[in-house]
C-alpha cells in the first residue's frame, strides 16, 4: 500500500511537471502570437495612413514620395545621428568618403536640437572666416536650419570650390546673430602638429583622427624622446574621426587594460579594444587639453587617459558624442545610417550626451601682463642699451625674423595668449617635479 502511494505521488508529480511544461510552452507561444499580432496591426495602421494621405492630401503626392518621407521622419526621430539616405544623399556620402569636394572645413552636430559647430578644422575656410566651436547655425544662405538634419546641412554647405556661402550664426556673448561670409575651398587637413615648449616639453596638437594620426604621433615621440620630460596633447576643437586611430593613440601611452568598449542591442555589436605593451612608447608625465569642440574619437582618447590615471585633463567639458553609426544599404542606390552601439570608457561610464569632464576646468582666454617694456635688471643694462642704440641707428632688427623662423617653438609670449595651454604647462611642470 505504501508503495502504491509513492507510485501515485510519482504519477502526480510527473503529471504536474508535464502540465507546467505544457503551460509554459502555451504561454511562450501566446506571447509570441501577441507580438506578431501587434506588429501586423502596426503595419496595417501605417499602410492605412499612407493610403488615406495618398487619396485625400491637397497635393498630388506619389506613394514613393510618401514612403521616402515616412522613412526620413522615422530615422530622424530615432536619434540625432540616424537618418535615411536617398539616392542623392547616398551619392554625396560616397563622394565625401572617397573623393575630393569643396567645403567649409567644419564638423557639425545636433546639440539640444540645434545645428551646432563642433569644431572648425585648422586652416580651412571656416576657421579663417572666424567660425568657432559652439556656434549655432541658424541659416545656411537664406535657408533656416530648424528641423534640418545634419546630412541636409552638410549637403548645403558643400559645393564647388570658390563658390561663396553666407552662414548666419548665434554665438554666446553676442547680442544678435552674426552673418559670416565664407568662400568654399578644397579641404586638405594636416592632422598632427608638434612644437617644443621650454626645451623639454613636447607639445602635440591633433586636429582630427585620419588614417595616419597614430603613426605621426609615434614618429614625433621617437624623434624627441631623448629630450622630452613631459607631453602636452592638445585635442581642443578635434571633432573625431577613425576609432582605430584613437585606440592606437592611447596605446602609445598606456601599456595594458581596456581603452574603450562599444555595446549595442545585440552581442555581435559588442567589442572591447585593449592596450598592448608592445605599442607603448613613453611613460613621461602628460597633460591633455580639451574643450567643447572635442568630440567622438578625441573624447575616447581623453576619457581613456583620464580613467587610466595616465594624464591630467585641462580645459572645458567635451561635446558628448559617444555613439557608433553604420551605413546599411537598402537598395543599390539608397541606404540608412543607423546608430547600433554606444562607446564606454574603461571605467564603464558613457560619453553620449554628457561628454568628458576635465580634472581642472580652465576657460579659454589670455593672460594680461602689465610689465613695463623698460623693466630691466642691472646685469641686462649694457646689452639693453646696445639694443636701443641699434633701433636709433636704424640697423635691422632681426628679433621678429628669428621668432618667425623658428616655428617649432612656443614662446612665453605665445603661452600668455592661451590661458589653457599656459595652465597645462604649469601643471605639467608640477607633475615632472613630483615624478622626480
Amino acid at each position: 500500500m505504501k508503495n502504491k502511494k509513492y507510485i501515485t505521488l510519482g504519477f502526480a508529480s510527473a503529471a504536474l511537471s508535464m502540465n507546467l511544461l505544457f503551460s509554459s510552452s502555451l504561454f511562450a507561444k501566446s506571447t509570441q502570437e501577441q507580438k506578431e499580432a501587434t506588429r501586423l496591426e502596426a503595419l496595417a495602421k501605417f499602410t492605412k495612413v499612407i493610403s488615406i494621405v495618398e487619396q485625400y492630401d491637397v497635393d498630388d503626392v506619389t506613394i514613393e514620395e510618401l514612403i521616402d518621407k515616412a522613412l526620413d521622419g522615422m530615422m530622424k526621430n530615432l536619434d540625432a545621428h540616424s537618418n535615411y539616405l536617398t539616392k542623392k544623399d547616398y551619392k554625396r556620402l560616397q563622394v565625401q568618403t572617397s573623393g575630393e569636394f569643396g567645403g567649409l572645413g567644419i564638423t557639425v552636430g545636433m546639440k539640444d536640437g540645434a545645428l551646432t559647430v563642433i569644431a572648425p578644422i585648422d586652416g580651412t575656410p571656416a576657421d579663417k572666416a572666424g567660425l568657432k566651436s559652439g556656434d549655432i547655425i541658424l541659416k545656411i544662405d537664406k535657408k533656416s536650419t530648424i528641423g534640418m538634419s545634419i546630412d541636409e546641412a552638410v549637403s548645403l554647405m558643400r559645393g564647388k570650390v570658390g563658390a561663396p556661402i553666407d552662414v548666419t550664426i548665434v554665438r554666446k556673448g553676442e547680442a544678435k546673430p552674426l552673418l559670416i561670409h565664407i568662400v568654399r575651398g578644397v579641404i586638405t587637413i594636416q592632422s598632427v602638429y608638434t612644437k617644443i615648449i621650454n626645451k623639454n616639453t613636447l607639445y602635440i596638437r591633433v586636429t582630427s583622427f585620419d588614417q595616419k594620426v597614430a603613426h605621426d604621433v609615434a614618429a614625433a615621440i621617437k624623434k624627441h624622446k631623448s629630450t622630452t620630460t613631459g607631453i602636452i596633447l592638445d585635442l581642443r576643437n578635434n571633432p573625431g574621426g577613425l576609432l582605430d586611430q584613437a585606440v592606437g593613440l592611447v596605446n602609445l601611452f598606456v601599456s595594458d587594460g581596456t581603452i574603450v568598449s562599444q555595446k549595442g542591442r545585440h552581442k555581435s555589436d559588442d567589442k572591447t579594444y585593449s592596450a598592448t605593451s608592445s605599442s607603448t612608447l613613453t611613460d613621461v608625465p602628460m597633460v591633455v587639453l580639451v574643450n567643447g569642440g572635442s568630440a567622438s574619437a578625441s573624447e575616447i582618447v581623453s576619457g581613456a587617459l583620464q580613467d587610466d590615471k595616465r594624464a591630467v585633463l585641462i580645459g572645458e567639458n567635451t561635446f558628448g558624442k559617444g555613439s557608433v553609426q553604420v551605413v546599411l544599404p537598402i537598395t543599390k542606390e539608397e541606404a540608412i545610417k543607423l546608430t547600433i552601439a554606444r562607446y564606454y570608457l574603461p571605467s564603464g561610464r558613457t560619453i553620449q550626451a554628457v561628454g568628458v569632464k576635465p580634472d581642472i576646468t580652465v576657460v579659454a582666454g589670455e593672460i594680461k601682463t602689465h610689465e613695463s617694456s623698460f623693466s630691466i635688471k642691472e646685469a641686462d643694462l649694457k646689452q639693453h642699451l646696445k639694443e636701443e642704440l641699434t633701433k636709433v641707428d636704424g640697423k635691422k632688427d632681426t628679433t621678429k625674423e628669428d621668432k618667425k623662423a623658428n616655428k617649432d617653438i612656443i614662446t612665453p609670449e605665445m603661452l600668455n595668449k592661451d590661458l589653457q595651454l599656459k595652465s597645462a604647462v604649469d601643471i605639467l611642470k608640477a607633475l615632472v617635479i613630483t615624478k622626480g
